[in-house]
């Protein structure tokens, strides 16, 4: 009685081949992700928007008077509100 070994060696090599696989191609895709949730997070351009300009003056008013956020803001939208506080920042010089 003889074994052939031949079919049993290519399951393995399969197996094997396709945990590899399944290991390596997340963690080498997983920068590919990080990079485009940082680049989306920077990729807003509020210069022409009129809440961050007023957050700029405010914020260059401020660190020119040496005051701390003196005008507290709130806007009704969220994207006037993140665009006032980028503004601001920018205008403190932060």
């Amino acid at each position: 009685m003889r074994m052939s070994l031949g079919p049993r060696v290519r399951v393995l090599a399969l197996a094997v081949s396709i945990g590899v696989g399944g290991f390596v191609l997340p963690v080498a895709g997983a920068p590919f992700f990080q990079d485009q949730d940082h680049d989306k997070d920077h990729a807003t351009d509020y210069s022409k928007n009129k809440t961050y300009q007023q957050g700029v003056r405010e914020g260059q008013d401020d660190h020119a008077h040496n005051r701390d956020h003196s005008k507290k803001r709130h806007f009704k939208k969220d994207e006037d509100q993140k665009a006032y506080e980028a503004g601001y920042q920018k205008g403190r010089g932060n």
